[in-house]
């Protein structure tokens, strides 16, 4: 029975965030954002280990404890400069643990709010799918084409359009071959390499409280929800 394991690409410099630490490592309460998005992994009950892909040269990863996650957390220090080659670096290394049909979850750093019961659906729902699937949630919002400066072009349909989140799930021999045969600048995340391939991922209902960390006024909103929820769970002991 194929196993799941978690992968985190963490290499990235939050160049959007404006500030002069990569924004993984940005403090929310007393601990990195980072800890949150490897947090919600580690410590599920079916996910057996989560490897976080780091750029070779960092130096901030180990000035944190990670104790608290034992052995089911591996650094691994082969980030690449895109995303997809951080992702495909870290499939790699992986190989040498992780079985070729075994489903990887791929979450990103910035994702602080992810909840067990959305990882849980997301196991239900994809791990008996051909191909695998990802969290995304319907486009609610009037979408507006750009002309190029910063007039209305025209009024998009947002009929079937998904915005997509994560974790992404898939086998990991079918994503890291996905990622090999496709240049990385054509891949904006693990379900566009699998499409470029021909697949059709399973869409999952995320949750719009599952927030990516993009912009600094992101950082504050996701602070709100990780004290909310610690509220509530200190309310249900």
């Amino acid at each position: 029975m194929a196993g799941f394991f978690g992968l985190v690409p963490a290499a990235g410099s939050g160049a959007r965030m404006g500030e002069a630490l990569p924004k993984q490592y940005l403090s929310v309460g007393d601990r990195p954002l980072l800890w949150y998005s490897l947090g919600r992994l580690c410590t599920h009950a079916s996910i057996e280990r989560t490897f976080v892909v780091l750029h070779p040269e960092d130096q901030l990863f180990s000035r944190y404890d990670w104790s608290g996650f034992g052995n089911r957390l591996v650094p691994l220090y082969c980030g690449g400069a895109t995303r997809a080659e951080s992702v495909m670096h870290g499939l790699e290394r992986m190989r040498a643990d992780v079985g070729r049909d075994d489903w990887v979850l791929v979450h990103d750093a910035a994702r602080p709010c992810l909840s067990v019961e959305l990882i849980d659906r997301l196991l239900a729902e994809v791990s008996e799918d051909e191909v695998g699937g990802l969290l995304a949630i319907p486009v609610a919002d009037t979408l507006k084409r750009n002309d190029g400066e910063r007039h209305v072009l025209r009024t998009e349909p947002r009929e079937q359009l998904w915005q997509a989140q994560t974790p992404q799930m898939f086998r990991l021999n079918a994503l890291l071959h996905a990622l090999r045969a496709t240049d990385p600048a054509r891949i904006t995340d693990e379900a566009s390499a699998m499409e470029l391939e021909g697949g059709h991922p399973r869409l999952v209902m995320g949750s719009v409280a599952n927030l990516k960390v993009t912009y600094p006024e992101d950082l504050a909103l996701a602070e709100l929800l990780l004290k909310a929820e610690s509220r509530e769970t200190a309310e249900r002991k």
